[in-house]
């Protein structure tokens, strides 16, 4: 499902026009960007839950040791901050 589609199921799940559903997920994927994003909070605390759904948050990757595919040679691939998505009981049951 993309965007669009997705758009389209929000509208009819929620008697919505396409308009409203589009601002809504738009306003929701800004409020989760921004909750990340947010550098006034310590990486571990920046987190959106979302009970039974799951939780959007902010996991960080360690610098590690990795090699150039084209050349053999060891690189060190620096540390980052990564987004991650853990997944809640009610929505694992429900793909299960």
């Amino acid at each position: 499902m993309n965007k669009s589609e997705l758009i389209d199921a929000i509208a009819e799940s929620a008697q919505l026009t396409k308009a409203e559903a589009e601002r809504a997920l738009n306003g929701f994927l800004s409020v989760v960007t921004k909750a990340l994003s947010d550098t006034s909070v310590e990486p571990k605390d920046r987190s959106v839950a979302l009970v039974g759904f799951g939780t959007f948050a902010v996991k960080e990757r360690a610098e590690r040791k990795g090699r150039n595919p084209q050349t053999g040679e060891e690189i060190t691939i620096k540390a980052a901050k990564i987004p991650s998505f853990k997944a809640g009981k009610t929505l694992k049951d429900a793909v299960n």
